[in-house]
């Protein structure tokens, strides 16, 4: 079996316009304001996967896209899911980010909420340069569907009665969504039919699909020192995802019975206890066939793509999604 590449691997035919990328997030990051500047340079150390952008940059070459927007649009993407992650770590208290501390851990919660709302109004400053109101309806649907997603998945915190079609709501919803935008953009910029549109929006929303439940398979499964997160930490803020949802519906009533009063009172005291439930119940295994099928039918939306090495890249983005560790 051939080894799933690097994501540095997977990215290489990209890495000029990934270049271009880092330079405009660079540059639209600037402020006056001395504190906005120092969370911006500590985001920016802290690095990331940068799926989204990439995904828009590939989704564009891959349809012949050779105009001036592509970066700043994935510079907005980028803009926006880090926008959304500053925030949901005050939310969810979170103390751990890609193996370093959270912004809000070292600079407090306020700053932290104000310059996501930063990056909210600058990737909006950027989209209105491109000039295009179908760019700017795209993002604007986008970010309020991920707000939506957020608080839908404040209202299943601590409720064990989510309904595996709540959880999957959430995730299309909070994450999949940016994804979608993303591959719909690459779409819009090179001037694709609606069909091919439809397909490239298609694929990212099922790739964040995938990307999304393997997150959530990764909080019992990951190496700490790999992940850069803390394992459990679904469980200590009452999650309900979907490895502790297979748990209640196909576990032994005891089982069920911990999951339940672990996802009502959150913490972290029964963490040995759920770990042993997930593993006899095969809800990790269960979790990654699912996150698997979505990321077949996303690799099927790639159909209509002619041969190239971006097309490969997105097929490559597919696999990573299911097979990394972090």
């Amino acid at each position: 079996m051939t080894p799933t590449p690097t994501i540095k691997e997977i990215l290489a035919p990209l890495q000029p316009d990934m270049a271009r990328t880092d330079e405009v997030i660079r540059r639209e990051l600037h402020s006056d304001v001395a504190l906005v500047r120092s969370i911006a340079d500590y985001i920016i150390a802290a690095g990331g996967k940068r799926l989204r952008p990439a995904l828009l940059l590939a989704v564009a070459r891959a349809l012949g896209y050779d105009g001036p927007h592509h970066a700043t649009l994935a510079a907005v993407v980028e803009f926006i899911h880090t926008a959304t992650l500053l925030h949901d770590d005050v939310v969810d208290e979170s103390d751990l980010r890609r193996g370093r501390e959270t912004a809000n851990a070292v600079f407090g919660n306020a700053a932290a909420v104000l310059v996501g709302d930063f990056l909210y109004s600058r990737s909006f400053q950027m989209m209105v340069s491109v000039e295009s109101m179908r760019v700017m309806a795209v993002l604007a649907e986008a970010t309020n569907v991920i707000a939506e997603g957020e608080v839908l998945q404040l209202m299943n915190q601590g409720n064990p009665d989510t309904t595996l079609e709540d959880y999957f709501r959430v995730i299309e919803y909070k994450t999949a969504k940016l994804f979608e935008a993303a591959g719909r953009l690459g779409a819009i910029l090179a001037g694709a039919t609606p069909e091919v549109e439809e397909a490239m929006a298609a694929f990212g929303r099922e790739l964040g699909c995938a990307f999304q439940i393997i997150d959530d398979v990764l909080d019992y499964a990951a190496d700490p020192a790999v992940s850069g997160k803390n394992v459990g930490d679904d469980l200590a803020e009452g999650k309900p995802t979907l490895p502790l949802l297979h748990v209640l519906h196909h576990g032994t009533t005891v089982q069920a019975d911990l999951v339940r009063q672990v996802i009502e009172h959150g913490g972290r005291e029964h963490l040995s206890a759920v770990l042993e439930a997930i593993a006899e119940t095969g809800a990790l295994e269960v979790s990654r066939r699912v996150a698997e099928r979505y990321a077949t039918a996303a690799k099927a939306r790639l159909a209509c793509l002619s041969p190239s090495q971006f097309r490969e890249s997105l097929l490559q983005l597919s696999d990573f999604a299911v097979n990394r560790s972090a």
